[in-house]
């Protein structure tokens, strides 16, 4: 029997598999992700340090290639002769699903280019995950890892507070602290969740209002997975304001933070600060 097909009577087809691999504990792994991996000629690793963990617990023997971000064009050519000689190829990274926000979209492009069958194996993702027990819309947009240089980072959070969804993106747990400031910034009155090592033995989950985030200990390691919850639904919430009072807001919405917009109100006025607050976040939802 060829090696294409050993072992078990399930046949798999010549080409490049998407496989899905466990975000930390390697008993989610699937069955038939097992046997694909086992099935294949090649393996592309993102770390083959990291995968021989893995591959070595369910006696995986296949042939293995670095593939990462570094050398993924490098070593494109070289694959694709493989895939297009008959060769049966996944592709993995350290965890998780491999093209989100890990390499793999450049091999995949190609093979479809190429008229290269690609197939996916699905698995263990920690967007999901984290998604599943936010308790947050299950409406959602992914984005990936923030940016590192402070205007990006300003730019795309201040342009993922408009959406009306569930946003999740990845962070290192290094550099999230220098994040929460612009966090407060734009999304104040809306939730969040902190998701770290998931499924591992130290798994844990912060939920915590923005507005009152406080920064994490130092020493952390490894990614985080963050959830910010969908707007706020505010109803009838400047009810209780005068027109001039609105228009004072309106005119200051973009040049003061809702905190001092409420003590300017206030300060003025004998209205709640709740329903200053509330109408200066229906006013932000808007714009």
């Amino acid at each position: 029997m060829s090696l294409k097909n050993k072992s078990d009577n399930i046949k798999i087809k010549i080409g490049l598999y998407v496989v899905s691999t466990p975000i930390g504990n390697l008993l989610d792994i699937s069955q038939r992700a097992i046997e694909t991996l086992r099935k294949s000629d090649f393996i592309l690793c993102e770390d083959t340090r990291v995968s021989k963990i893995l591959l070595t617990k369910f006696d995986i023997k296949s042939n293995l290639i670095s593939y990462h971000k570094f050398n993924e064009k490098k070593n494109l050519n070289k694959i694709i002769k493989l895939l297009k000689s008959g060769s049966i190829i996944s592709l993995i990274s350290d965890a998780g699903t491999p093209s989100i926000s890990d390499p793999g979209c450049v091999l995949i492009n190609e093979c479809l280019k190429e008229g290269i069958n690609v197939s996916p194996i699905p698995g263990p993702s920690a967007v999901s995950s984290a998604i599943s027990v936010s308790g947050f819309s299950d409406k959602f947009y992914f984005y990936g890892f923030l940016p590192e240089k402070n205007k990006l980072l300003n730019n795309d959070l201040q342009t993922l507070s408009k959406l009306d969804c569930s946003i999740v993106f990845f962070v290192s747990s290094k550099k999230f602290n220098k994040t929460i400031p612009i966090l407060k910034k734009y999304f104040n009155g809306r939730k969040i969740l902190i998701c770290r090592e998931m499924t591992k033995f130290y798994e844990e989950f912060l939920r915590e209002e923005i507005d009152n985030l406080k920064m994490l200990e130092s020493g952390l390691k490894g990614e985080l997975t963050i959830v910010i919850s969908e707007m706020k639904k505010v109803k009838n919430a400047s009810q209780k304001l005068s027109e001039s009072d609105k228009d004072l807001i309106r005119k200051t919405i973009n040049k003061l933070s809702v905190k001092e917009i409420v003590s300017l109100i206030g300060k003025k006025s004998e209205i709640s600060k709740k329903a200053i607050y509330n109408f200066c976040i229906e006013l932000k939802n808007e714009n």
